[in-house]
């Protein structure tokens, strides 16, 4: 008889509480990168702050625990991107991936003509979604009717482009390219924004390529890729993590006594002197020093918004702890293993 096969052994998941900074690869969409991640650090709850499509690489954070009450300020942020936009060909899904619908000549791409796109194309737009997208229409998603060849109305929506820096750039599968650096505002589809520069210039335009280079102040030079996950003990992994507050990190702070912190952690608003009126602010405990989550403030009073459960503050101390004690582990070890000059045991 053969031997059954052992069952495959089931990954214990644990209370994780955190941010990880992901650079997203290049071929896998944010909901198959955050798996992954997940399963890394065995966490048993996690989310993520917005879709990147699989053709986009760059910053995805990723929330664990309690941060993922948080994370709705990360899909609300302002982002940055960097794009090449293949010039002359038009494509099903405004990039590389889909299949080419349209050829057209391209006109000569001269500084002046990219300091005209850069004016027309900076500001408040109008933007219509682009089909091939995860908007839903009658409970289903757009990109679900453009499988099947169909297209529907969408209406426009208004966007904001902060910053838009455009120049030649050269790439094997066009002719003529250009590449973008956009900051904008939420809700902006770079695939639309390409198009739509390429139909100014006469000539069609589809995306190349696309990185995220920079998300609510997280930047990719934060970021660390699934590989290097891989290659890292637990240990290492959970060192890459941010507290959960570093969401809310670029706004005030109020820190409350024992007394005010256990009933701000049980919904009651607390009066006192927390300073000007805010619509939000982090809230801190002083005894523990712990983060307990955030409130807005109006005349005086200390609002609860999104507040932590005491069993999340207490595992947050237990892991902040547990991280203490291996960095001290770590270079109690080193320095162990340091050679000791040998001309100190001359006489």
């Amino acid at each position: 008889m053969t031997p059954k096969s052992s069952p495959r052994q089931k990954i214990q998941r644990r209370p994780v509480h955190g941010v990880l900074l992901l650079d997203k690869p290049l071929g896998l969409s944010s909901n198959q990168a955050l798996q992954k991640a997940k399963w890394l650090l065995r966490a048993d709850k996690a989310g993520h702050t917005g879709t990147l499509d699989p053709l986009a690489t760059g910053v995805l954070p990723l929330c664990f625990g309690a941060a993922t009450k948080f994370s709705q300020l990360q899909l609300d942020a302002d982002k940055t991107y960097e794009a090449l936009l293949l010039l002359g060909q038009k494509t099903s899904t405004a990039d590389a991936e889909g299949e080419v619908i349209e050829t057209r000549p391209v006109p000569e791409i001269t500084p002046e003509l990219l300091a005209s796109l850069t004016q027309r194309f900076t500001g408040p737009l109008a933007q219509v979604p682009p089909m091939y997208s995860a908007l839903k229409k009658d409970g289903k998603a757009l990109y679900e009717y453009a499988r099947k060849g169909i297209e529907v109305e969408r209406e426009a929506r208004h966007i904001t482009i902060f910053k838009l820096n455009m120049v030649l750039a050269h790439d094997p599968r066009a002719k003529v390219a250009i590449k973008i650096i956009v900051s904008c505002s939420k809700g902006t589809y770079i695939r639309t924004l390409g198009e739509d520069i390429g139909e100014a210039l006469g000539c069609g335009a589809h995306l190349g390529s696309l990185r995220r280079i920079e998300t609510g102040g997280f930047t990719a030079a934060q970021c660390v890729t699934l590989a290097a996950l891989e290659a890292m003990t637990e240990a290492e992994r959970e060192a890459c993590l941010l507290p959960p507050q570093s969401l809310v990190a670029a706004y005030p702070s109020v820190t409350l006594d024992a007394d005010n912190a256990g009933r701000f952690l049980s919904g009651l608003r607390r009066r006192g002197q927390w300073g000007d009126d805010a619509p939000l602010v982090q809230v801190y405990g002083r005894e523990p020093a712990a983060f307990l989550g955030s409130a807005h403030i109006t005349a005086d009073e200390l609002i609860p918004q999104r507040l932590l459960s005491p069993v999340e503050v207490q595992d947050i101390l237990l892991q902040s702890a547990r991280r203490a004690a291996e960095v001290l582990t770590s270079v109690s070890m080193a320095a162990a293993s340091e050679p000791t000059d040998a001309g100190s045991f001359q006489h």
